[in-house]
């Protein structure tokens, strides 16, 4: 979990006490378009995968990209 966490919290530039579930897409202004480009670029360096655009999609909070990650076998 503390990787994933790291991850987030570098890719959208906010501390890791903001890295929540219940953090959503331009809920904040760190997480626009190009921090979620940011996120899916890092996502993907960290834990070795490329995400299909359908999952990119949907990465509509951090909940969800926790859940997606499943699906990759990423386990956070």
């Amino acid at each position: 979990m503390s990787k994933f966490i790291e991850v987030v919290a570098k890719a959208l530039g906010i501390s890791k006490e903001k890295v929540v579930d219940s953090l959503e897409y331009n809920a904040i202004s760190e997480w626009d378009s190009i921090g979620h480009m940011s996120l899916v670029n890092d996502l993907e360096t960290a834990f070795d995968i490329i995400l299909e655009v359908d999952d990119i999609i949907n990465m509509s909070s951090v909940a969800k990209v926790k859940e997606i990650l499943k699906k990759y076998e990423v386990d956070v």
